[in-house]
């Protein structure tokens, strides 16, 4: 069995100067996002969400990102599953991306709130029929005794409302406001360059530059 002190990778694709970075954060995170869909890098879109649990832990799960603007950035999910409740009980939460086939990462902390009735129910009915019909029929984060139990409540649904499920009054989207961003661009010996921006009082951005 290789030893895992032996795994490791030198990073080379690139650099990241403050000569480099757009003023705001925002606008720097659509130019990498859009880099990594250029570079075909499959899902560009996951993201880790980070919240707190009632007894200070973190915890860490894989989501997708639905959108991003001068806003924030958007997410949806159960509001009574376990990252909702903790967001309902500390609101402030951490986004990071990780493209490693481009050798970043971008850290973003924030606040976060639901966003309007209208924009949820604008994106629930663009996903597909059968995410539609999982939104009413999971239970997020709860226990679940058996796979057949959750098939039960997907037919029950899909009986119940046919090809036009509502929105569910549980399920909708989120938004992290950021008050601080990290790019992070992998160089070699571990000598990485580490841009973060921190919102000032009146919504400009202030950058530094962060030791590896």
């Amino acid at each position: 069995m290789i030893s895992l002190f032996d795994i490791r990778k030198n990073y080379m694709l690139g650099t990241l100067s403050e000569a480099d970075i757009h003023a705001d954060p925002i606008k720097q995170f659509e130019i990498w996002f859009e880099q990594a869909i250029c570079a075909k890098l499959p899902e560009p879109n996951t993201m880790t969400l980070s919240t707190v649990d009632e007894r200070a832990r973190p915890n860490a799960r894989t989501v997708l990102i639905k959108g991003v603007d001068v806003q924030g950035f958007t997410f949806f999910t159960n509001y009574q599953s376990q990252k909702g409740l903790e967001l309902a009980c500390n609101p402030h939460a951490t986004l990071l991306f990780y493209w490693i086939a481009l050798e970043r990462q971008v850290r973003i902390k924030g606040k976060v709130s639901k966003i309007i009735d209208k924009e949820s129910d604008t994106y629930f009915t663009s996903r597909p029929l059968s995410s539609r019909i999982g939104a009413w029929a999971s239970r997020q984060s709860s226990v679940l005794h058996n796979r057949e139990t959750l098939e039960a409540r997907v037919a029950y649904f899909t009986a119940r409302f046919g090809n036009n499920p509502p929105r569910p009054p549980h399920w909708g989207g989120y938004r992290l406001v950021p008050d601080e961003v990290e790019f992070w661009q992998g160089r070699p010996s571990r000598l990485h360059d580490r841009i973060q921006y921190l919102r000032n009082l009146d919504n400009t951005w202030k950058t530094m530059r962060l030791s590896p």
